[in-house]
């Protein structure tokens, strides 16, 4: 068999990642705090973009065109043409500029529907003083005590070896090595701190703690003394039969007791905590008009682009600007042109992908969370004529205001649980009506989760005891055997 070359011509199609087309795609998934902080680098990378400062007129040719998220938006033309659907084809720089309107984009008219109140100050809650550390307020207590230096220097290294629940993890060996001193100062020195503010801290353990605790709250009830120093395992399982037989006396005292212990903070240094809350804007709200849904982008505090006018007259060549110049201005006209359109396209995106999660979950609007229904991101996706990653891309990271509270979009689709009668529901709907017994359930008497299981099945929706099990678990809710009360 005989080898030789030959040459073929063969034509094919494929999508090229172009960088303007994983600008697109990266812009559709980011959240709104990544938005805003990726235009404000864009603002400051590139001369021709520019904020506008006063509400103005949206040009005509930003109009949302019909082109699928992460596909490249279609190119700018003037205002007499319409802008065609776009495939897959990068357009030109020549595209893009050469037929730009300049009139709608260097004479006062703003990328349309972004855009920013006319007080642009830091918000209020940006200028309050930082909440005190556990170690600060500790450190400032200490200013008042009278102590030597070499007592001061321990009680520094007690404070700096707290963690954030208040509890002591260095050895009082180590301490006193460091130091220099002996053991007995050094638990003489613990025992100053143990007297400051709050109450518990530099304990060693859940015991220490909450014996600090009753010493200075006067308690002098031998039983809970007991139990705390004795059978705090029985008491963190609320084995309240077992410690009533171990120390002979009736359920009824270990319950009280039980009631009493719970008063205290088992972690004094929660309240100096240094986890800050996260506050959450949402990026859509749904508003109720009569029976109709209407969706509404959130566009407070996002900055409307436009393209600076100052450029206008360094591609007509008036100011005698050399090519390499008009060159460098035309590209980065390009790259402000693309960021415009694709965050429009990223906006208008999500304001239908919203629209058909409404459609599909209309019960949960009506009626709320126990009403929400199995739902995948294909349903959306063939819904609105999209792709599934697309979609995907579209619902991570934001969130909805709907009447019912905010919800992240991807709240909305669940996993389809079997009913008796061969339809399904939400795996959130689930939750919810388990929510909804052991909040109704005789607090002596809990439910057990095969007992929820079986409740359930009664309600026609066929679910496993272990699967209650991880749902409760995922609702932060304790087992039957801690979330009973005696008395």
């Amino acid at each position: 068999m005989a080898l030789e070359l030959k040459q073929t011509v063969k034509l094919t199609q494929s999508l090229v990642m172009t960088p303007q087309l994983q600008q697109a795609i990266k812009l559709l998934q980011l959240s709104r705090l990544e938005l805003v902080n990726t235009i404000q680098q864009e603002l400051v990378e590139n001369p021709v973009l520019e904020e506008a400062l006063e509400e103005e007129a949206a040009p005509a040719e930003l109009a949302a065109d019909e082109t699928e998220p992460g596909e490249p938006p279609a190119p700018v033309e003037t205002a007499q043409s319409t802008a065609p659907e776009v495939e897959t084809a990068t357009p030109s720089t020549d595209d893009m500029v050469g037929d730009l309107d300049w009139e709608s984009y260097m004479e006062s008219k703003p990328q349309t529907s972004l855009a920013r109140g006319d007080d642009d100050r830091p918000a209020l809650d940006a200028n309050l003083t930082p909440a005190t550390s556990l170690t600060d307020h500790l450190i400032w207590q200490l200013g008042f005590v009278e102590l030597d230096e070499l007592e001061r220097e321990i009680a520094l290294r007690i404070v700096w070896n707290l963690n954030e629940d208040g509890y002591l993890e260095e050895d009082l060996d180590a301490i006193a090595g460091e130091t220099k001193t002996d053991l007995a100062t050094v638990e003489k020195v613990l025992a100053r701190v143990q007297e400051l503010d709050p109450v518990g801290v530099a304990a060693r353990s859940l015991c220490e703690c909450l014996q600090i605790q009753m010493r200075v709250a006067g308690v002098t009830e031998p039983l809970a003394l007991r139990m705390v120093a004795q059978h705090l395992d029985g008491l963190q399982k609320h084995d309240f039969r077992g410690i009533a037989r171990a120390e002979s006396v009736e359920v009824s005292a270990v319950a009280a007791a039980a009631k009493l212990i719970g008063s205290f903070e088992p972690r004094p240094g929660r309240q100096y905590a240094d986890d800050e809350p996260v506050y959450i804007t949402p990026d859509i709200f749904v508003h109720k008009l009569g029976d109709e849904y209407h969706v509404v982008l959130n566009e407070d505090g996002m900055p409307k682009l436009r393209v600076s006018a100052a450029y206008r007259d360094v591609l007509a060549n008036k100011d005698g600007s050399g090519k390499q110049t008009r060159e460098y201005v035309r590209e980065k006209l390009r790259s402000a042109i693309w960021l415009i359109k694709s965050i429009h396209q990223r906006q208008r995106t999500i304001v239908r992908v919203m629209e058909s999660i409404i459609r599909f979950q209309r019960e949960f609007f009506d009626k709320g969370p126990e009403h929400l229904r199995p739902l995948n991101l294909r349903d959306v996706a063939d819904d609105i004529g999209m792709h599934e990653s697309t979609v995907s891309r579209v619902t991570t990271n934001k969130y909805a205001q709907t009447p019912h509270g905010v919800f992240e979009l991807k709240f909305f689709f669940n996993s389809s649980i079997r009913t008796s009668d061969g339809d399904g529901i939400a795996s959130e709907s689930v939750k919810e009506k388990i929510l909804q017994i052991i909040k109704a359930e005789d607090a002596r008497n809990p439910l057990s989760d095969q007992r929820i299981a079986e409740m359930l099945s009664d309600a026609s929706i066929q679910i496993a005891r272990r699967t209650v099990t991880k749902y409760r678990e995922a609702l932060r809710i304790l087992s039957s055997t801690r979330r009973k009360q005696i008395g």
